[in-house]
């Protein structure tokens, strides 16, 4: 009987399980994303005839090649050792990387800034979606520029926002000569006509991933006027902020006093210190009226974000501060791209110079692949540098990321003939790498 009766249950839980209709920013679309298809495809070329002897340069995903530096490593070491800092750390943040923030961008801000201005989260991600679902009500929009990171949208869906795209227009030869980030421009005009009574929210991306481009501050004037104007909130993710190689980054929250109640930007831990396993960001605003509502949905979130990886952030950016650690960081990566990039000038390959980031964007137009080349199916759908990027790990071992998947379907022929490829990598893991892309100029 008591069989009978389980059995009964578990058919009934199973009928019932097909009535379920789950969250649609998180289903409609079950496609492979572009991380799992070019991790799958570099997995199958790794084993092939012409890589099997070789070793597979990965350039695609942004993540570290090499380990943090020494101090911080020795601070995460040190805060394991703590009973306490292994506990749960307070929602807004552990007290010492709420001083360790303020200390680093009082400077920046140009006052003094409060535990009030600064909430921690679990990387810069969650700090992003704790803005969107903090603001949002359904039907909200929001601005986005394109190309964007992909996971801005199904952070702004999640509580119900819309998306409204504006294009960051590319220069008009990049494929025939090196750009400037500069030169991919908004046309402001267009972003007037993209506002509309619902739209809540901008987000910006400075330094820019995937174009590298890092906004000036009149293009930052022009789009914090339009938001004043309109009362929009600008989230500014600003997680490159260290890796900027022009003469100054501006920040659009510092601008003028209306831009910084209207503003929340956003930073990360992994992407400063080469730790993007810590999953520790922050969000820092001038308004903490604004800021409350992130805090209240980061602890709906998460509650609380691991607490030895915060000690270890707070005790790391005080040693950062003393060390000058982030300016010799952005010579390093100064020369990381002096490396990598030469390849492209040897073969003239056009690509975008990078003003900011890790990231370089190359046009790979002038590269012949055959018309008959064995392509996937699930590729055949997808745009032009999907098909790219399979033959480059194929043909040459080089893993890149195809940049479509950072725009809509009615705009991605902009990025067909683009690659992404992440530095973020030991000197002579590039070097390795430019060896290899030097093979590109048999297919030239």
């Amino acid at each position: 009987m008591l069989k009978s009766t389980i059995r009964k249950l578990a058919m009934s839980t199973a009928a019932n399980s097909l009535k379920i209709v789950p969250n649609r920013a998180l289903t409609q679309n079950l496609s492979k994303d572009v991380w799992s298809l070019t991790n799958e495809a570099a997995a199958v070329a790794a084993q092939n005839s012409r890589n099997k002897n070789r070793e597979l340069i990965n350039l695609g995903q942004g993540f570290f090649s090499y380990s943090p530096p020494d101090f911080a490593i020795q601070e995460a070491q040190k805060a394991l050792d703590s009973p306490m800092v292994n506990q749960y750390a307070p929602t807004k943040g552990r007290v010492s990387l709420l001083q360790s923030l303020k200390q680093l961008y009082s400077p920046l801000y140009g006052t003094e800034l409060k535990a009030e201005n600064v909430q921690v989260t679990t990387g810069a991600n969650e700090g992003i979606l704790s803005c969107l679902v903090g603001l949002l009500n359904p039907g909200d929009e929001v601005i986005v520029f394109e190309p964007f990171f992909d996971q801005y949208i199904s952070n702004i869906q999640i509580p119900g926002g819309k998306v409204t795209y504006v294009p960051l227009h590319p220069p008009k030869e990049m494929a025939q000569r090196p750009t400037l980030g500069t030169e991919w421009r908004v046309d402001y005009d267009e972003l007037r006509r993209a506002v509309t009574p619902k739209t809540k929210a901008l987000i910006l991306n400075t330094p820019h991933n995937p174009v590298g481009k890092v906004f000036t501050r009149e293009e930052l004037l022009q789009i914090g006027q339009i938001c004043v104007e309109n009362n929009i909130i600008i989230i500014s993710d600003e997680v490159y902020e260290h890796l900027y190689f022009t003469p100054e980054f501006t920040r659009i929250a510092t601008l003028t006093p209306e831009l910084g109640q209207l503003t929340l930007s956003v930073g990360s831990a992994g992407k400063s210190f080469a730790a993007t396993g810590w999953r520790v960001g922050w969000v820092v605003s001038l308004n903490p009226d604004l800021l409350k509502f992130v805090a209240m949905a980061h602890t709906r979130i998460c509650f609380s974000t691991p607490s030895p990886a915060q000690e270890a952030c707070a005790n790391s950016l005080q040693v950062a501060l003393e060390n000058n650690y982030f300016e010799t960081m952005r010579q390093e990566y100064i020369r990381k791209f002096e490396i990598f990039t030469k390849v492209f000038d040897e073969l003239g390959l056009p690509y975008t110079k990078p003003e900011g980031t890790y990231f370089v964007l190359a046009d790979f137009s002038k590269v012949k692949i055959p018309e008959d080349y064995p392509f996937p199916e699930e590729l055949k759908s997808k745009g032009k540098d999907f098909r790219i990027s399979y033959w480059l790990v194929n043909e040459l071992g080089v893993v890149a990321i195809p940049p479509t998947e950072f725009y809509i379907p009615e705009h991605e022929k902009v990025a067909e003939n683009l690659l992404r490829f992440a530095v973020c990598k030991t000197d002579e893991y590039l070097e390795k790498a430019v060896d290899r892309l030097r093979l590109l100029k048999n297919y030239m």
